[in-house]
Protein backbone atom coordinates (compact mmCIF):
# COMPACT_ATOMS: atom_id res chain seq x y z
CA UNK A 1 0.00 0.00 0.00
CA UNK A 2 2.65 2.20 0.93
CA UNK A 3 4.78 1.76 -2.44
CA UNK A 4 1.56 2.24 -4.35
CA UNK A 5 0.92 5.56 -3.29
CA UNK A 6 4.89 6.64 -3.32
CA UNK A 7 5.27 9.46 -5.40
CA UNK A 8 2.50 11.47 -3.25
CA UNK A 9 3.99 10.93 0.03
CA UNK A 10 6.22 13.71 1.77
CA UNK A 11 8.07 14.45 4.71
CA UNK A 12 9.16 18.24 6.22
CA UNK A 13 13.06 19.84 5.83
CA UNK A 14 14.36 21.83 8.91
CA UNK A 15 16.94 19.22 9.83
CA UNK A 16 17.85 18.56 13.58
CA UNK A 17 21.30 16.50 13.59
CA UNK A 18 21.11 15.70 17.12
CA UNK A 19 25.02 15.28 17.95
CA UNK A 20 26.19 14.27 21.58
CA UNK A 21 29.61 13.29 23.45
CA UNK A 22 30.79 9.59 23.97
CA UNK A 23 31.65 7.73 26.35
CA UNK A 24 36.16 7.58 27.11
CA UNK A 25 36.17 4.43 28.38
CA UNK A 26 34.40 1.88 25.84
CA UNK A 27 33.67 1.38 21.91
CA UNK A 28 29.68 1.93 22.86
CA UNK A 29 27.80 4.05 20.87
CA UNK A 30 27.94 6.57 23.98
CA UNK A 31 25.73 8.03 26.31
CA UNK A 32 24.49 11.04 23.95
CA UNK A 33 22.39 11.12 20.74
CA UNK A 34 24.12 9.96 18.14
CA UNK A 35 27.48 8.88 19.48
CA UNK A 36 29.42 9.37 16.51
CA UNK A 37 31.71 11.55 17.71
CA UNK A 38 34.63 12.17 20.36
CA UNK A 39 36.44 14.97 20.85
CA UNK A 40 36.26 15.25 16.99
CA UNK A 41 37.53 11.93 16.62
CA UNK A 42 35.51 9.10 15.94
CA UNK A 43 35.15 5.71 17.81
CA UNK A 44 35.14 2.03 16.82
CA UNK A 45 31.81 1.82 14.75
CA UNK A 46 29.10 -0.92 17.18
CA UNK A 47 28.70 -3.61 14.52
CA UNK A 48 24.73 -4.25 13.84
CA UNK A 49 23.01 -6.60 11.78
CA UNK A 50 20.04 -5.45 10.76
CA UNK A 51 16.93 -7.50 8.77
CA UNK A 52 15.40 -4.56 5.76
CA UNK A 53 12.97 -5.50 3.74
CA UNK A 54 14.68 -3.62 0.14
CA UNK A 55 12.07 -1.70 -2.37
CA UNK A 56 11.93 -2.98 -6.22
CA UNK A 57 12.58 0.71 -6.86
CA UNK A 58 15.71 0.67 -4.95
CA UNK A 59 18.90 -0.61 -6.63
CA UNK A 60 20.95 -1.03 -3.32
CA UNK A 61 21.50 -0.17 0.06
CA UNK A 62 24.89 0.58 -0.10
CA UNK A 63 24.07 4.03 -0.65
CA UNK A 64 24.57 7.38 0.39
CA UNK A 65 22.21 7.48 3.26
CA UNK A 66 23.10 4.35 4.55
CA UNK A 67 26.50 5.88 5.05
CA UNK A 68 25.24 9.33 6.45
CA UNK A 69 23.54 6.67 8.96
CA UNK A 70 26.26 4.98 9.86
CA UNK A 71 28.41 8.33 10.13
CA UNK A 72 25.76 9.95 12.54
CA UNK A 73 25.24 7.51 14.76
CA UNK A 74 28.69 5.38 15.03
CA UNK A 75 27.47 2.05 13.52
CA UNK A 76 28.10 -0.53 10.79
CA UNK A 77 25.18 -1.99 9.54
CA UNK A 78 25.45 -5.83 8.28
CA UNK A 79 21.96 -6.04 6.51
CA UNK A 80 19.81 -9.07 6.05
CA UNK A 81 17.37 -8.47 3.28
CA UNK A 82 13.96 -9.78 2.73
CA UNK A 83 12.76 -9.26 -0.92
CA UNK A 84 9.73 -6.95 -1.25
CA UNK A 85 6.21 -8.14 -1.30
CA UNK A 86 6.57 -11.44 0.32
CA UNK A 87 4.08 -11.04 3.32
CA UNK A 88 6.85 -11.38 5.84
CA UNK A 89 7.75 -15.03 4.80
CA UNK A 90 11.50 -14.59 4.89
CA UNK A 91 11.27 -12.62 8.52
CA UNK A 92 9.30 -15.73 9.45
CA UNK A 93 11.77 -18.30 8.51
CA UNK A 94 14.31 -16.43 10.33
CA UNK A 95 12.21 -15.87 13.81
CA UNK A 96 11.14 -19.95 13.64
CA UNK A 97 15.27 -20.67 13.13
CA UNK A 98 16.19 -19.02 15.95
CA UNK A 99 19.05 -17.51 13.70
CA UNK A 100 17.69 -13.47 13.60
CA UNK A 101 19.44 -10.15 13.40
CA UNK A 102 20.26 -8.13 16.79
CA UNK A 103 17.70 -5.54 14.97
CA UNK A 104 14.95 -5.51 12.58
CA UNK A 105 14.40 -2.31 10.64
CA UNK A 106 11.05 -3.66 8.53
CA UNK A 107 10.16 -6.04 11.35
CA UNK A 108 6.37 -5.31 10.97
CA UNK A 109 5.69 -7.35 13.65
CA UNK A 110 1.52 -7.18 14.65
CA UNK A 111 0.92 -5.92 18.49
CA UNK A 112 0.05 -9.71 19.22
CA UNK A 113 3.45 -10.98 17.68
CA UNK A 114 5.58 -8.00 19.30
CA UNK A 115 3.84 -9.40 23.21
CA UNK A 116 4.68 -12.90 22.14
CA UNK A 117 8.49 -12.78 21.32
CA UNK A 118 8.33 -10.04 24.20
CA UNK A 119 6.84 -12.34 26.99
CA UNK A 120 9.74 -15.00 25.54
CA UNK A 121 12.43 -12.33 26.00
CA UNK A 122 13.23 -12.73 21.95
CA UNK A 123 12.11 -8.73 21.70
CA UNK A 124 13.67 -6.49 24.73
CA UNK A 125 11.46 -3.94 26.34
CA UNK A 126 12.70 -0.23 24.84
CA UNK A 127 11.09 2.01 27.39
CA UNK A 128 14.39 2.51 29.56
CA UNK A 129 16.61 2.57 26.04
CA UNK A 130 14.44 5.42 25.10
CA UNK A 131 14.42 7.50 28.62
CA UNK A 132 18.22 7.00 28.76
CA UNK A 133 19.59 7.18 25.14
CA UNK A 134 17.02 8.77 22.60
CA UNK A 135 16.22 12.37 23.97
CA UNK A 136 14.65 12.83 20.22
CA UNK A 137 11.98 9.99 20.65
CA UNK A 138 11.39 10.93 24.26
CA UNK A 139 10.29 14.70 23.81
CA UNK A 140 8.02 13.36 21.21
CA UNK A 141 6.73 11.32 23.52
CA UNK A 142 6.28 13.95 25.76
CA UNK A 143 4.26 16.17 22.92
CA UNK A 144 2.85 13.00 21.49
CA UNK A 145 1.33 10.75 24.55
CA UNK A 146 -1.17 9.39 22.23
CA UNK A 147 1.20 7.96 20.12
CA UNK A 148 3.23 6.55 23.19
CA UNK A 149 0.01 5.22 24.44
CA UNK A 150 -1.03 3.37 21.46
CA UNK A 151 2.32 1.62 21.30
CA UNK A 152 2.73 0.44 24.97
CA UNK A 153 2.22 -3.12 25.06
CA UNK A 154 -0.46 -4.26 27.76
CA UNK A 155 1.86 -5.10 30.03
CA UNK A 156 3.45 -1.76 30.16
CA UNK A 157 6.47 -2.12 27.83
CA UNK A 158 7.24 -0.89 23.88
CA UNK A 159 8.75 -3.92 22.43
CA UNK A 160 8.50 -2.11 18.86
CA UNK A 161 8.62 1.11 17.23
CA UNK A 162 6.60 1.87 14.22
CA UNK A 163 6.49 3.88 10.67
CA UNK A 164 4.46 7.21 11.93
CA UNK A 165 2.92 8.03 8.53
CA UNK A 166 -0.13 10.46 9.16
CA UNK A 167 -1.09 10.95 5.22
CA UNK A 168 -4.34 13.26 5.61
CA UNK A 169 -5.51 11.50 2.32
CA UNK A 170 -4.71 8.16 3.88
CA UNK A 171 -7.22 8.73 6.35
CA UNK A 172 -10.02 8.85 4.39
CA UNK A 173 -8.37 6.27 1.76
CA UNK A 174 -11.95 4.70 0.87
CA UNK A 175 -12.65 6.57 -1.65
CA UNK A 176 -15.43 6.50 -5.04
CA UNK A 177 -14.09 8.11 -7.92
CA UNK A 178 -16.40 8.87 -10.58
CA UNK A 179 -15.63 11.18 -14.15
CA UNK A 180 -16.83 14.61 -14.35
CA UNK A 181 -16.60 14.96 -17.92
CA UNK A 182 -19.01 12.19 -18.15
CA UNK A 183 -21.52 13.81 -15.40
CA UNK A 184 -21.28 17.06 -17.63
CA UNK A 185 -21.94 15.63 -20.72
CA UNK A 186 -24.84 14.09 -19.88
CA UNK A 187 -26.37 17.01 -17.63
CA UNK A 188 -26.05 14.71 -14.60
CA UNK A 189 -25.03 16.58 -10.33
CA UNK A 190 -22.66 14.51 -8.71
CA UNK A 191 -24.99 11.76 -6.83
CA UNK A 192 -25.38 12.25 -2.91
CA UNK A 193 -27.52 9.28 -1.90
CA UNK A 194 -27.67 5.62 -3.08
CA UNK A 195 -30.44 5.90 -5.44
CA UNK A 196 -28.92 8.76 -7.49
CA UNK A 197 -25.82 6.82 -7.92
CA UNK A 198 -27.67 4.07 -9.36
CA UNK A 199 -29.55 6.82 -11.97
CA UNK A 200 -26.10 7.85 -12.77
CA UNK A 201 -24.46 4.24 -13.65
CA UNK A 202 -27.50 3.88 -15.40
CA UNK A 203 -26.94 6.86 -17.47
CA UNK A 204 -23.53 5.59 -17.96
CA UNK A 205 -23.89 2.39 -19.01
CA UNK A 206 -27.06 3.67 -21.78
CA UNK A 207 -26.35 7.25 -22.95
CA UNK A 208 -23.18 6.66 -24.36
CA UNK A 209 -21.17 9.14 -22.66
CA UNK A 210 -17.72 8.82 -24.27
CA UNK A 211 -19.97 9.49 -27.66
CA UNK A 212 -18.75 6.18 -29.62
CA UNK A 213 -21.69 4.85 -30.58
CA UNK A 214 -21.13 1.69 -28.77
CA UNK A 215 -22.23 0.40 -25.33
CA UNK A 216 -18.77 -0.31 -23.87
CA UNK A 217 -18.65 2.05 -20.97
CA UNK A 218 -18.13 0.57 -17.51
CA UNK A 219 -20.11 2.45 -15.14
CA UNK A 220 -18.32 1.05 -11.67
CA UNK A 221 -15.24 -1.31 -11.37
CA UNK A 222 -12.78 -1.56 -8.46
CA UNK A 223 -9.95 -4.34 -7.90
CA UNK A 224 -10.27 -6.44 -4.73
CA UNK A 225 -7.23 -7.08 -2.86
CA UNK A 226 -5.89 -3.32 -3.91
CA UNK A 227 -5.93 -0.53 -1.22
CA UNK A 228 -9.10 0.31 -0.72
CA UNK A 229 -10.29 -0.86 -4.31
CA UNK A 230 -12.54 -2.74 -2.74
CA UNK A 231 -16.41 -1.23 -3.99
CA UNK A 232 -18.27 -2.53 -1.04
CA UNK A 233 -16.09 -0.56 1.21
CA UNK A 234 -17.83 2.53 0.09
CA UNK A 235 -21.00 1.19 -1.31
CA UNK A 236 -21.45 0.03 2.20
CA UNK A 237 -21.31 2.92 4.33
CA UNK A 238 -24.61 4.35 3.49
CA UNK A 239 -25.68 1.36 5.43
CA UNK A 240 -23.43 0.75 7.86
CA UNK A 241 -20.03 1.47 8.98
CA UNK A 242 -17.50 -0.98 6.87
CA UNK A 243 -14.34 -0.15 7.28
CA UNK A 244 -13.34 -2.51 4.19
CA UNK A 245 -11.65 -5.68 3.49
CA UNK A 246 -7.86 -6.02 4.39
CA UNK A 247 -7.90 -3.70 7.89
CA UNK A 248 -6.46 -4.98 10.77
CA UNK A 249 -9.84 -6.11 11.87
CA UNK A 250 -12.14 -5.57 9.05
CA UNK A 251 -15.99 -5.77 9.45
CA UNK A 252 -15.70 -4.48 12.81
CA UNK A 253 -17.27 -1.44 14.81
CA UNK A 254 -18.59 -0.88 18.19
CA UNK A 255 -21.96 0.17 19.12
CA UNK A 256 -22.59 1.41 22.84
CA UNK A 257 -19.29 0.14 23.81
CA UNK A 258 -19.63 -3.37 22.78
CA UNK A 259 -17.63 -5.09 19.99
CA UNK A 260 -19.91 -5.90 17.23
CA UNK A 261 -19.17 -7.52 13.84
CA UNK A 262 -21.35 -5.40 11.09
CA UNK A 263 -21.56 -8.35 8.57
CA UNK A 264 -24.21 -10.20 10.47
CA UNK A 265 -26.34 -6.92 11.14
CA UNK A 266 -29.71 -5.81 9.47
CA UNK A 267 -28.52 -3.11 7.71
CA UNK A 268 -25.62 -5.09 6.27
CA UNK A 269 -28.33 -7.34 4.55
CA UNK A 270 -29.84 -4.19 3.12
CA UNK A 271 -26.45 -2.90 1.91
CA UNK A 272 -25.78 -6.67 0.51
CA UNK A 273 -29.71 -5.91 -1.16
CA UNK A 274 -28.40 -2.37 -2.70
CA UNK A 275 -25.50 -3.80 -4.15
CA UNK A 276 -27.10 -6.81 -5.69
CA UNK A 277 -29.71 -4.72 -7.62
CA UNK A 278 -26.32 -2.60 -8.89
CA UNK A 279 -24.61 -5.59 -9.91
CA UNK A 280 -28.27 -7.43 -11.58
CA UNK A 281 -28.46 -4.38 -14.05
CA UNK A 282 -24.85 -4.96 -15.35
CA UNK A 283 -23.79 -1.78 -13.70
CA UNK A 284 -20.78 -3.10 -11.76
CA UNK A 285 -18.13 -5.23 -13.14
CA UNK A 286 -17.66 -8.30 -12.88
CA UNK A 287 -14.17 -8.25 -12.84
CA UNK A 288 -14.39 -5.74 -9.75
CA UNK A 289 -14.23 -8.84 -7.46
CA UNK A 290 -11.94 -10.44 -9.05
CA UNK A 291 -8.85 -8.30 -11.10
CA UNK A 292 -5.64 -6.78 -9.52
CA UNK A 293 -4.75 -3.26 -9.75
CA UNK A 294 -2.94 -4.08 -13.34
CA UNK A 295 -7.12 -5.22 -14.69
CA UNK A 296 -8.02 -1.75 -13.30
CA UNK A 297 -5.67 0.01 -14.87
CA UNK A 298 -6.24 -1.71 -18.03
CA UNK A 299 -9.66 -0.13 -17.69
CA UNK A 300 -8.30 3.25 -16.87
CA UNK A 301 -5.53 3.28 -19.30
CA UNK A 302 -7.98 2.04 -22.19
CA UNK A 303 -6.53 2.67 -25.36
CA UNK A 304 -9.20 5.10 -27.33
CA UNK A 305 -12.16 6.21 -25.64
CA UNK A 306 -12.58 6.56 -22.07
CA UNK A 307 -14.53 3.62 -20.55
CA UNK A 308 -14.52 3.78 -17.20
CA UNK A 309 -16.93 5.37 -14.98
CA UNK A 310 -16.09 5.50 -11.92
CA UNK A 311 -14.56 3.25 -9.53
CA UNK A 312 -13.19 2.30 -6.02
CA UNK A 313 -9.27 2.91 -4.75
CA UNK A 314 -7.49 4.60 -2.66
CA UNK A 315 -5.91 7.84 -4.83
CA UNK A 316 -6.78 7.91 -8.80
CA UNK A 317 -3.63 7.73 -10.27
CA UNK A 318 -3.70 3.89 -8.88
CA UNK A 319 -6.25 3.20 -11.68
CA UNK A 320 -5.50 5.95 -14.42
CA UNK A 321 -1.68 6.49 -14.86
CA UNK A 322 -0.58 10.10 -13.98
CA UNK A 323 0.96 10.02 -17.72
CA UNK A 324 -2.51 9.90 -19.52
CA UNK A 325 -4.62 13.03 -19.08
CA UNK A 326 -7.99 11.88 -18.52
CA UNK A 327 -6.96 11.24 -14.48
CA UNK A 328 -8.05 14.58 -14.27
CA UNK A 329 -11.20 14.08 -15.68
CA UNK A 330 -11.99 12.20 -12.36
CA UNK A 331 -13.32 13.58 -8.70
CA UNK A 332 -13.83 12.01 -5.65
CA UNK A 333 -17.45 11.06 -4.97
CA UNK A 334 -18.35 12.77 -1.51
CA UNK A 335 -20.01 9.90 0.86
CA UNK A 336 -23.31 8.60 -0.40
CA UNK A 337 -26.65 9.07 2.17
CA UNK A 338 -28.78 5.80 2.37
CA UNK A 339 -32.47 5.09 2.62
CA UNK A 340 -32.12 5.44 6.55
CA UNK A 341 -30.58 9.02 6.89
CA UNK A 342 -26.74 6.89 7.27
CA UNK A 343 -23.74 8.47 5.56
CA UNK A 344 -20.42 7.44 6.65
CA UNK A 345 -17.18 7.62 5.07
CA UNK A 346 -14.02 4.82 6.04
CA UNK A 347 -11.19 6.17 8.36
CA UNK A 348 -7.98 5.19 9.03
CA UNK A 349 -6.16 7.52 11.43
CA UNK A 350 -3.60 5.68 13.38
CA UNK A 351 -0.19 6.37 14.73
CA UNK A 352 0.44 2.50 13.69
CA UNK A 353 1.46 0.16 16.64
CA UNK A 354 3.12 -2.21 14.16
CA UNK A 355 6.41 -2.96 15.42
CA UNK A 356 8.82 -2.00 12.38
CA UNK A 357 11.62 -1.34 14.73
CA UNK A 358 12.72 -4.17 17.34
CA UNK A 359 15.86 -5.41 19.58
CA UNK A 360 15.93 -8.98 19.67
CA UNK A 361 17.71 -10.98 22.61
CA UNK A 362 21.01 -11.47 20.12
CA UNK A 363 21.76 -7.91 21.40
CA UNK A 364 24.60 -6.98 23.49
CA UNK A 365 24.49 -3.90 25.84
CA UNK A 366 26.64 -1.90 23.83
CA UNK A 367 24.40 -3.04 20.76
CA UNK A 368 21.56 -2.07 22.62
CA UNK A 369 22.56 1.49 23.13
CA UNK A 370 23.68 2.13 19.66
CA UNK A 371 20.38 0.83 18.00
CA UNK A 372 18.34 2.72 20.23
CA UNK A 373 20.96 5.69 19.26
CA UNK A 374 20.33 5.10 15.72
CA UNK A 375 16.69 5.09 15.92
CA UNK A 376 16.61 8.26 17.28
CA UNK A 377 18.43 9.69 14.47
CA UNK A 378 16.03 7.90 12.27
CA UNK A 379 13.28 9.78 13.71
CA UNK A 380 14.62 13.11 13.28
CA UNK A 381 13.32 15.07 10.20
CA UNK A 382 16.77 14.54 8.47
CA UNK A 383 16.82 10.67 9.44
CA UNK A 384 13.17 10.56 8.27
CA UNK A 385 13.82 12.67 4.90
CA UNK A 386 16.54 10.06 4.02
CA UNK A 387 14.81 7.39 4.76
CA UNK A 388 11.95 8.46 2.14
CA UNK A 389 13.85 10.42 -0.47
CA UNK A 390 17.81 10.70 0.16
CA UNK A 391 20.14 12.72 1.73
CA UNK A 392 20.25 16.45 0.90
CA UNK A 393 21.09 17.70 -2.46
CA UNK A 394 20.54 14.12 -4.26
CA UNK A 395 16.45 14.23 -4.53
CA UNK A 396 15.41 17.11 -2.31
CA UNK A 397 16.99 20.82 -0.99
CA UNK A 398 15.58 23.47 0.91
CA UNK A 399 12.11 25.02 -0.36
CA UNK A 400 12.76 28.79 -1.74
CA UNK A 401 10.81 31.69 -0.18
CA UNK A 402 8.40 31.31 -2.31
CA UNK A 403 7.06 27.95 -2.46
CA UNK A 404 3.98 26.65 -0.50
CA UNK A 405 2.99 24.00 0.76
CA UNK A 406 -0.94 21.78 0.30
CA UNK A 407 -2.46 24.18 3.01
CA UNK A 408 -0.99 27.30 1.32
CA UNK A 409 2.08 28.29 3.62
CA UNK A 410 5.42 28.32 3.68
CA UNK A 411 6.91 24.74 2.18
CA UNK A 412 10.47 23.36 4.35
CA UNK A 413 11.85 21.42 1.10
CA UNK A 414 10.96 20.70 -2.54
CA UNK A 415 11.76 17.29 -3.96
CA UNK A 416 13.13 17.09 -7.51
CA UNK A 417 11.08 16.24 -10.06
CA UNK A 418 13.50 13.94 -11.34
CA UNK A 419 12.35 11.56 -8.25
CA UNK A 420 9.14 10.60 -9.17
CA UNK A 421 9.90 10.17 -12.67
CA UNK A 422 12.31 7.52 -12.01
CA UNK A 423 11.78 3.98 -12.10
CA UNK A 424 15.13 3.08 -9.94
CA UNK A 425 16.44 4.80 -7.15
CA UNK A 426 19.64 4.78 -5.73
CA UNK A 427 19.41 6.69 -2.43
CA UNK A 428 17.64 6.20 0.84
CA UNK A 429 15.64 2.96 1.98
CA UNK A 430 12.26 3.51 -0.03
CA UNK A 431 10.03 3.97 2.82
CA UNK A 432 11.51 0.40 4.23
CA UNK A 433 12.49 1.91 7.61
CA UNK A 434 10.88 3.26 11.15
CA UNK A 435 10.39 6.61 9.63
CA UNK A 436 8.52 9.68 11.34
CA UNK A 437 6.18 11.39 9.89
CA UNK A 438 3.61 13.14 12.07
CA UNK A 439 1.19 15.33 9.67
CA UNK A 440 3.31 18.57 9.71
CA UNK A 441 6.02 16.80 8.25
CA UNK A 442 4.37 15.49 6.16
CA UNK A 443 2.51 18.64 4.62
CA UNK A 444 5.80 20.60 4.64
CA UNK A 445 6.79 19.86 1.25
CA UNK A 446 6.83 22.51 -1.44
CA UNK A 447 3.62 21.84 -3.96
CA UNK A 448 2.57 23.06 -6.86
CA UNK A 449 -0.63 25.34 -6.40
CA UNK A 450 -2.43 23.88 -9.82
CA UNK A 451 -3.99 20.88 -8.82
CA UNK A 452 -4.27 19.41 -11.99
CA UNK A 453 -0.41 19.96 -12.47
CA UNK A 454 1.59 16.61 -11.70
CA UNK A 455 3.77 18.77 -9.37
CA UNK A 456 -0.11 19.55 -7.80
CA UNK A 457 -0.86 16.28 -7.25
CA UNK A 458 -0.62 16.02 -3.54
CA UNK A 459 -2.91 19.44 -3.11
CA UNK A 460 -5.60 17.45 -5.47
CA UNK A 461 -5.69 14.60 -2.99
CA UNK A 462 -5.94 16.81 -0.22
CA UNK A 463 -8.51 19.15 -1.49
CA UNK A 464 -10.62 16.02 -2.75
CA UNK A 465 -10.20 14.00 1.10
CA UNK A 466 -11.77 17.31 2.40
CA UNK A 467 -15.35 16.14 1.05
CA UNK A 468 -14.77 12.90 3.40
CA UNK A 469 -13.74 14.74 6.54
CA UNK A 470 -16.05 15.14 9.53
CA UNK A 471 -18.67 12.03 7.90
CA UNK A 472 -16.37 9.73 9.97
CA UNK A 473 -18.46 7.71 12.68
CA UNK A 474 -17.55 8.80 16.41
CA UNK A 475 -14.16 8.04 17.83
CA UNK A 476 -16.18 5.55 20.57
CA UNK A 477 -18.24 3.66 17.31
CA UNK A 478 -14.75 2.46 15.78
CA UNK A 479 -12.92 -0.48 16.76
CA UNK A 480 -9.20 1.15 17.23
CA UNK A 481 -6.74 -0.29 14.59
CA UNK A 482 -3.94 0.61 17.19
CA UNK A 483 -4.98 -2.12 19.81
CA UNK A 484 -2.47 -4.45 21.71
CA UNK A 485 -3.99 -8.12 22.35
CA UNK A 486 -2.72 -10.53 24.97
CA UNK A 487 0.03 -13.13 24.11
CA UNK A 488 -2.27 -15.53 24.78
CA UNK A 489 -5.46 -14.40 22.85
CA UNK A 490 -3.46 -13.28 20.01
CA UNK A 491 -3.00 -16.36 18.42
CA UNK A 492 -6.42 -17.39 19.07
CA UNK A 493 -7.55 -14.37 17.41
CA UNK A 494 -5.69 -14.70 14.48
CA UNK A 495 -7.36 -17.75 14.07
CA UNK A 496 -10.93 -16.71 14.34
CA UNK A 497 -10.14 -13.04 12.39
CA UNK A 498 -9.12 -14.91 9.07
CA UNK A 499 -12.25 -17.59 9.29
CA UNK A 500 -14.57 -14.97 9.84
CA UNK A 501 -13.46 -12.52 7.02
CA UNK A 502 -13.36 -15.37 4.47
CA UNK A 503 -16.05 -16.46 5.60
CA UNK A 504 -18.11 -12.83 5.81
CA UNK A 505 -15.84 -11.99 2.10
CA UNK A 506 -17.23 -15.05 0.67
CA UNK A 507 -20.65 -14.89 1.21
CA UNK A 508 -20.84 -11.44 0.13
CA UNK A 509 -19.82 -11.99 -3.32
CA UNK A 510 -21.82 -14.52 -3.53
CA UNK A 511 -25.09 -12.17 -2.81
CA UNK A 512 -23.84 -9.71 -4.72
CA UNK A 513 -23.46 -11.62 -7.64
CA UNK A 514 -27.09 -13.41 -7.18
CA UNK A 515 -25.55 -17.09 -6.41
CA UNK A 516 -27.24 -16.85 -3.20
CA UNK A 517 -30.77 -14.89 -2.61
CA UNK A 518 -30.52 -12.19 0.28
CA UNK A 519 -33.95 -12.64 1.16
CA UNK A 520 -33.97 -16.63 1.43
CA UNK A 521 -30.25 -17.28 2.25
CA UNK A 522 -29.76 -14.92 4.78
CA UNK A 523 -30.67 -16.22 8.26
CA UNK A 524 -28.26 -19.45 7.23
CA UNK A 525 -25.68 -17.22 6.36
CA UNK A 526 -25.91 -15.55 9.69
CA UNK A 527 -26.05 -18.81 11.77
CA UNK A 528 -23.49 -19.95 10.11
CA UNK A 529 -21.30 -17.66 12.54
CA UNK A 530 -22.17 -20.08 15.14
CA UNK A 531 -19.45 -22.35 13.54
CA UNK A 532 -16.97 -20.13 13.17
CA UNK A 533 -16.40 -19.20 16.85
CA UNK A 534 -17.48 -15.39 16.23
CA UNK A 535 -18.24 -15.02 19.90
CA UNK A 536 -15.22 -16.32 21.29
CA UNK A 537 -13.48 -13.66 18.64
CA UNK A 538 -15.38 -10.96 19.81
CA UNK A 539 -14.89 -11.83 23.37
CA UNK A 540 -11.09 -11.49 22.90
CA UNK A 541 -11.89 -8.27 20.76
CA UNK A 542 -14.01 -7.20 23.54
CA UNK A 543 -11.61 -7.90 26.59
CA UNK A 544 -8.66 -5.75 24.61
CA UNK A 545 -11.17 -3.25 23.99
CA UNK A 546 -11.93 -2.65 27.15
CA UNK A 547 -8.22 -2.58 28.90
CA UNK A 548 -7.61 -0.11 25.81
CA UNK A 549 -9.72 1.96 27.18
CA UNK A 550 -8.96 1.75 30.50
CA UNK A 551 -4.95 1.95 29.49
CA UNK A 552 -6.13 5.57 27.68
CA UNK A 553 -7.46 7.14 30.85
Amino acid sequence: MKKSWKMVAGVVLVATLLVSACSNNNNSAGSGTNGAVNGGESQTPVKLSAFINQSPNLASLDNPFTKLVEEKTNVKLSFTVGPPNDNNDKRNVLMASGDYPEIFLSGNFTPAEQMKFGKQGVFLPLNDLIEQYAPNIKKIFEERPDLKTAITSSDGNIYGMPQVNECYHCWYAQKLWINQKWLDKLGLDMPTTTEEYAEVLRAFKTKDPNGNGIADEVPLSGALYTWHGDITGFLMNPFIYNNGDGQSFSYIRVKDGQVQLSANQPEWKDGLAYLASLYKEGLIDPQAFTQNQEGLQQLGNNVGETILGSFAIGHVQMAVAATDERNQDYVAVPPLKGPNGVQLSGYYKSVGNQGRFVITDKASEEQQIAAIKMLDYLWTEEGTRGQVFSVEGHSWSQASADQLNVNGKPASYQVDPSYRSETIHTDGWDQAGPDFRPRDRFESEAVSQDMLSPEGYELRLVTETKKYEGFEPKEDEMFPTDIFISAEDGEKAAQYKATVEDYVRSNMLQFITGHKDIQKDWDSYVQGFGGLKLNDYLKILQSAYDANLNKMK
